[in-house]
């Protein structure tokens, strides 16, 4: 699998969450759709933008299992969760239920946004270890209060790595009568998702992580009956758009139809879903899922901390979060591990606790991860 991919081969890539890793072919396309756009940019900007756009959400939606009028691209979810935040008239007392798990970018949008208006950023502590996904939503469920106006969570976080129960929530909120929004930055790609199913008001999702399109695609997910509350991150050619010009969609034109800009990334959506199709991405998933159970339980038998979850197998997917023993500085290791091994690692803080995240995709090995062994070894008190 490692042929089909663009990595440097003298660095050990355990950290695919990031950024993701975008296969040759499917980069091979990205440019072609850039040559395009540079050949002929009139005609490309001017007059195929917007049915190249339509053409590719309809793959998009086909994938995600939803309707193509419901989504638009973004270049990623924070950017998206901006434009929907900036929407919702926060007043003081409102309060936005969400966990001590979430991305630090989200943090900070939520945060800003708090501060203008008067209303309460509420992380609900989520104890490590997990235990079961009853649990996790009873515990989550106790901050529910009569001024909760938005449920937000992550389907799958950035710091732990954990797969949370988003389908229940999303059904108790919406039994609540409470907005609910998902970030699911890593989820595309990465475990099944049914947008028809999983019933959120809002979803955003990356294409560029698990899915493996190019830097810069992601999208937005809104159900029908809230877009209209949704006006324009960027007021452009798509607010109050000549319908003969459009893609006779309100709430696509206010959010994709903007000036000048690269659109190569939307357009390589439908080529990273049709790669993984072709390399028998389920069979790829399920190998990948096994390396990683069996990687956690080496690494953490080498440096002796406990697990994060009591069944990896409901709360895990491509992804975990290995705890480092006391005493030992995550920024310092992840740098000697990238200086002095050539690995390529995250680690990350909650709660005063390093971690070092691993991520296991197609194109890693056991090799792999007897690398991050070795260097652990020496490395490690």
């Amino acid at each position: 699998m490692k042929q089909h991919f663009l990595l440097d081969p003298e660095i050990t890539f355990l950290n695919h969450g990031s950024f993701g890793a975008c296969p040759k072919p499917v980069f091979d396309t990205y440019q072609q759709w850039q040559r395009e756009l540079e050949c002929r940019p009139i005609e490309f900007l001017g007059r195929r933008a917007i049915p190249l756009l339509a053409e590719s959400r309809e793959k998009l939606a086909a994938y995600l299992n939803c309707a193509a009028q419901d989504l638009v691209y973004f270049p990623n979810p924070t950017t998206a969760i901006n434009m929907v935040v900036r929407n919702l008239d926060l007043q003081p007392g409102d309060e936005i239920l969400t966990t001590d798990h979430e991305y630090g970018a989200m943090d900070r949008t939520w945060r800003y946004f708090c501060a203008r208006s008067g209303a309460k950023y509420i992380q609900r502590h989520v104890p490590l270890p997990v235990t079961t996904h009853a649990d996790f939503i009873e515990n989550f469920w106790a901050g529910v209060t009569p001024q909760t106006k938005v449920i937000f969570f992550s389907h799958i976080t950035s710091t732990t790595a954990l797969i949370f129960p988003a389908a229940e929530i999303c059904r108790r909120t919406r039994e609540a009568g409470i907005l609910c929004i998902v970030d699911g930055a890593h989820a595309p790609g990465h475990i099944p998702l049914d947008l028809t199913a999983l019933d959120a008001d809002i979803y955003t999702g990356a294409c560029h992580k698990w899915l493996m399109a190019p830097k810069g695609a992601a999208f937005l997910y809104a159900r029908r009956d809230l877009q209209a509350r949704l006006d324009p991150l960027v007021v452009s050619w798509g607010y109050d758009a000549d319908p003969s010009y459009g893609s006779g969609n309100t709430f696509i034109d206010y959010h994709e139809w903007q000036g000048t800009r690269d659109i190569a990334a939307f357009l390589s959506v439908p080529a990273a879903i049709d790669f993984q199709r072709e390399q028998d991405w389920d069979r790829v998933r399920a190998r990948s899922r096994s390396l990683i159970r069996a990687a956690q339980q080496q690494i953490q038998s080498l440096i002796g901390t406990a697990l994060i979850c009591a069944n990896p197998d409901e709360w895990l997917g491509q992804m975990v979060a290995l705890p480092l023993p006391d005493g030992v500085d995550g920024a310092v290791l992840k740098a000697r591990l990238y200086d002095e091994y050539r690995i390529e690692i995250p680690f990350t803080n909650w709660g005063g606790q390093f971690f070092l995240r691993l991520s296991i995709q197609g194109y890693n090995t056991q090799d792999d991860v007897d690398a991050l062994q070795s260097a652990l070894t020496e490395l490690l008190p």
